[in-house]
């Protein structure tokens, strides 16, 4: 039988309040059809484990880990994969009949990133670590993976650097690309060579993963698919090409879904983003993202020290002093410059 859930007392009068509108009005659901409740079953616990639309796969808690199609509250104001959430299945076999997401227990992280038009977006919640995927088809990008650690650091998440498709380097070109990735160790990162096609580094990367909660994130077209069909062979992710005419990668996930590891824990492949976009955060999160720079912070001879050519300046000192890696600090710039300029008109001040 699948478990009973264990609602704080908010949640139990919320539900308590909407059941009793249900009894004394003609609710609809997000679907826009009136409600019939018959066909539901009692409160359970359950995980979503992919969103579409104004629908979600939720899959119970219990052994049996059984799936349910499930329409989602409208007064609920998001579900993304990953979330806990209570919910009450159909009882029914009925195509047309769907389970209802009641609540959705409180996220202990998320992942987001920022719509240019609707704002702020989740991608996945309930994450213990990202895997920032990188590659060197279309090209290898340490601006970009800089931007992926900004905003791993600002959710508080651990990532975890994985560059794709080494065996298109030669001996000599895969040292120099190694050398050129030392300052993500150096700072406490952990850098992944990896090969779908040679098999470098999956071994590496599989014991990572292990009993996790873990996202892919990166670029369109750096084999995020790719690895996890090596990963988990079962899972037949669909693998597209990188264009001709753009260099870019194609999208080939639409939607973020939960996929189970044989070794323990998950994988959430969610949708290619050719930029990650940052332009939501304040500069001072941007420079906290930056792990190398937070010894610094709070020694400036001024307080709104800019950390450029500023009289003082702790952290141009030490840029100079080769204590701070000059790319990661020009990288570090760009992303500040950037913000303004990408911020949408209706959020610039």
């Amino acid at each position: 039988m699948s478990k009973k859930t264990k609602l704080s007392k908010n949640q139990q009068r919320q539900i308590a309040k909407n059941r009793s509108k249900r009894l004394n009005t003609n609710i609809t659901h997000a679907s826009g059809r009136p409600e019939d409740t018959s066909s539901l079953g009692e409160l359970i616990d359950g995980r979503v484990i992919s969103r579409f639309g104004k629908q979600a796969i939720v899959e119970t808690t219990s052994a049996d880990r059984d799936q349910h199609k499930c329409y989602i509250r409208r007064t609920i104001k998001s579900v993304v994969c990953g979330d806990q959430v209570v919910f009450r299945p159909s009882t029914t076999l009925e195509e047309r009949d769907r389970g209802i997401i009641e609540v959705v227990i409180d996220r202990k992280s998320e992942l987001s990133r920022p719509d240019y038009y609707d704002g702020l977006k989740p991608i996945a919640a309930n994450i213990d670590q990202i895997i920032v995927v990188g590659s060197i088809v279309p090209a290898l990008s340490t601006h970009i993976i800089d931007r992926y650690l900004v905003a791993c650091e600002h959710a508080r998440i651990s990532p975890i650097i994985v560059i794709n498709k080494v065996e298109l380097l030669t001996n000599e070109a895969l040292v120099q690309v190694e050398k050129d990735l030392e300052v993500y160790t150096q700072i406490g990162y952990r850098v992944i060579m990896a090969s779908c096609v040679s098999q470098a580094g999956l071994d590496e990367l599989s014991s990572v993963l292990k009993d996790k909660v873990n996202v892919l994130v990166g670029q369109s077209g750096v084999g995020k698919s790719s690895l996890i069909n090596q990963l988990l062979p079962d899972s037949q992710e669909t693998v597209g090409e990188v264009s001709g005419n753009s260099g870019l990668g194609q999208h080939t996930t639409t939607a973020a879904k939960l996929i189970p590891f044989s070794l323990g824990g998950e994988l959430i492949d969610s949708p290619g983003v050719r930029e990650f976009g940052l332009w939501h955060l304040p500069v001072q999160d941007i420079t906290q993202g930056f792990v190398e720079l937070r010894e610094y912070l709070g020694g400036c001879k001024f307080s709104d020290c800019t950390h450029r050519n500023d009289p003082g300046c702790l952290i141009r000192e030490a840029v100079e002093l080769n204590k701070i890696n000059n790319e990661r600090y020009q990288s570090y710039l760009k992303i500040v410059d950037s913000l303004e300029q990408n911020r949408p008109a209706y959020i610039k001040e």
